[in-house]
């Protein structure tokens, strides 16, 4: 045995000071290795839609529907599985709701004792695939006994049968009810997902993405792959303008700028300031916020708003420009299209084709330097960069952002990520120049991602700067894989009516993508075998009203987003596809758009959702089929070489 082994060991050996602890925790690992795989959980593209993203949190996607029919079948008639599944999704409003139907304080005592007992075998049908320490660790704190024991005792042995019973009359009696039942539903919940992905894109068009980030930063077990909204946000926090105009300019166009104040604390006053001061009059409806009635827009805000949203989008056309300058191998100067207008003509010219513009209004802009900001814009940038370095709110969710996320995860043999890979009409991966370099494939995924760390940790401000251009390039260059389009034409949009200029061609991943070979080839170039891996991909809503379909490639690549945000849902026709992934295979559903909690609870209707796609697999998934199981299979190995080393002699047991 090698001297590093034996040193390595005598590490180990600190943990399994004897034969029996090793002897112990291998038995204990090999057995872990032969339960069911835990139940992964896949959304994408929430894009700030709170509501909708935290029912499809409580259902799991039809998860715990399932658990229910798998545990009662036709022992329980359909009203009272959904009564028990919609209890299990809003535990407090439903009990409220039931507690002011329920008058009578003996037939509220016997609907408590129901439903505890009900709870109690939909919990322990959750928690099934988890070892009795992991279950142990998961129970609330003030809970923790009397739910160990519900779940361990036996009511149907005489020699247990009162003390069970007691337990659930003594809650009863302590007016504790009531708060033990939110305590197993939220247990049902925590095991009947063991692992939840988040593919992206959980800022921008919706009006509640903080809100979505407090839950997330709740959860039990996470991971985030960036979608190109969130690299905005991320790009703000870090201080770069680009980034924080662009993510401006989105919230103002959706309404969403006095969430920016409310949420984070951002202070609009500075930009309300300079649009009211530079933007007088009617401004062209180019600039009306797009929001529905259903929203909860305060249209009073409406005006002010549309020259906020105008002086903003003015500002991210400047900045841009200057990075633009400042990078020509990023090939972006078709993006440089204020030195193309000719105000007195109302025209400007994109791609050497001359355009009339909509909109002739713009006092900031010198014709003679139009990328130069005025000192009243550079004092607003100023002014709003420190109150986004400062939020503390908003520091804090994008931490978590760079902590728990990434621009692609490979996990339990499945490959995810937000956007496409960068390809060439022939099938080859594209080539990228950064900073002297070239890369291309996963290299391109994995050099992004190190700049966009440094943009936000960097302390050197050479490599800071580079990160924060790198991550405005993520957001909107064409060979960005998070975008994935040939350009981002934002400008046409805004100021051209003629909407031939408006299209934005994808890049060829998303001609190619159903074709086995280059499906084959992605698989293989993150260092997976293409037999049972698939791609997991988020970005582009699937537009079902045109019959799209989300299974690519005969199912081997799923395109998750089918418009959970309601300014997609006209286009897709759905609101959103979700993910699971358990011990028996991959499930597709599609979900309806969600209308309202009231509705939802008090009627007992849950939101639509329909399987799209089952796969099935031959032999049961089990935990040594993971990326945890080869872990653990790693440390069987080290344990079982120190147990040998115990048993020869080289290494001495401790009592």
């Amino acid at each position: 045995m090698k001297n590093a082994d034996v040193k390595y060991l005598k590490v180990l050996a600190t943990q399994y000071p004897n034969i029996a602890a090793c002897a112990t925790e291998i038995v204990n690992l090999n057995a872990i290795l032969n339960l069911p795989k835990p139940t992964e959980h896949f959304i994408t593209d929430v894009h700030g839609e709170y509501e909708q993203f935290r029912h499809i949190m409580s259902n799991a996607s039809g998860a715990i529907e399932r658990k229910i029919e798998d545990e009662f079948g036709n022992s329980l008639g359909i009203p009272e599985k959904r009564t028990l599944a919609m209890l299990i999704y809003y535990p407090e409003v439903k009990i409220r709701q039931i507690e002011g139907k329920i008058k009578n304080k003996e037939n509220m005592e016997d609907w408590y004792k129901v439903t505890i007992f009900r709870l109690i075998r939909v919990c322990k049908n959750a928690s099934s695939k988890y070892t009795r320490s992991k279950v142990r660790k998961a129970l609330p704190k003030d809970f923790a006994y009397i739910i160990e024991e519900l779940m361990a005792g036996r009511p149907d042995v005489a020699d247990q049968e009162a003390y069970y019973n007691e337990i659930i009359n003594s809650v009863i009696r302590t007016g504790r009810a009531s708060q033990l039942i939110c305590a197993f539903c939220y247990l049902v919940r925590r095991f009947t997902v063991d692992h939840l992905h988040v593919l992206g894109d959980i800022f921008d068009r919706g009006p509640y993405p903080h809100m979505i980030m407090d839950d997330l930063m709740k959860h039990h077990s996470v991971d985030i792959q960036w979608g190109n909204h969130d690299i905005l946000w991320m790009g703000a926090a870090a201080g770069s303008v680009p980034c924080m105009c662009n993510m401006l300019r989105n919230s103002a166009r959706y309404g969403n700028l006095s969430i920016l104040e409310d949420a984070y604390g951002i202070n609009m006053i500075p930009l309300m300031r300079l649009a009211m001061e530079c933007y007088e009059g009617p401004v062209s409806k180019t600039f009306d916020v797009r929001v529905t009635d259903d929203d909860g827009y305060d249209r009073s805000f409406a005006e002010i708003d549309a020259k906020m949203h105008k002086a903003i989008t003015v500002i991210q056309f400047k900045v841009e420009g200057k990075l633009i300058r400042e990078h020509p191998e990023w090939d972006m100067e078709d993006r440089m299209l204020l030195d193309k207008m000719d105000l007195k003509k109302g025209t400007v010219k994109v791609e050497g084709v001359e355009y009339p513009l909509n909109d002739t209004f713009f006092p900031t802009i010198d014709p003679e330097n139009p990328y130069e900001l005025t000192p009243e814009e550079q004092d607003v940038v100023d002014r709003l960069r420190n109150s986004f370095l400062q939020s503390e709110r908003l520091q804090r969710h994008v931490r978590f952002l760079y902590t728990k996320g990434s621009l692609y995860k490979v996990y339990n043999g499945n490959l995810l990520y937000h956007g496409c890979v960068p390809m060439n009409e022939d099938g080859s991966f594209m080539e990228v120049a950064l900073y002297g370099k070239t890369y291309s494939g996963k290299a391109l995924y994995d050099i992004l991602e190190h700049y966009a760390r440094k943009g936000y940790y960097s302390l050197d401000p050479v490599d800071k700067k580079r990160g924060e251009d790198i991550l405005w390039f993520i957001w909107k260059n064409k060979n960005s894989p998070v975008f994935g389009k040939q350009k981002m034409a934002t400008f046409e949009r805004y100021f051209i009516d003629d909407k031939a200029t408006h299209e934005e061609p994808k890049n060829a991943y998303y001609r190619l993508y159903e074709r086995e070979e280059i499906v084959d080839k992605i698989l293989r170039e993150f260092d997976l075998d293409p037999k049972g891996a698939h791609i997991i991909n988020g970005h582009v809503p699937v537009e079902v009203r045109k019959g799209e379909s989300p299974s690519k490639c005969r199912g081997k690549l799923l395109v998750i987003d089918g418009g959970f945000s309601r300014a997609y849902q006209p286009k897709t026709g759905i609101a959103g596809y979700t993910l699971i992934y358990n011990s028996y295979g991959l499930i597709l559903a599609a979900h309806e758009p969600f209308e309202s909690l009231e509705k939802t609870v008090l009627n007992e209707t849950c939101i639509h959702s329909h399987i799209v796609m089952d796969e099935n697999v031959v032999k049961r998934k089990t935990v040594a089929d993971t990326d945890t199981g080869r872990v653990l299979r790693d440390q069987i190995e080290e344990l079982e070489e120190l147990l040998e080393a115990y048993r020869s002699g080289i290494l001495v047991e401790k009592a």
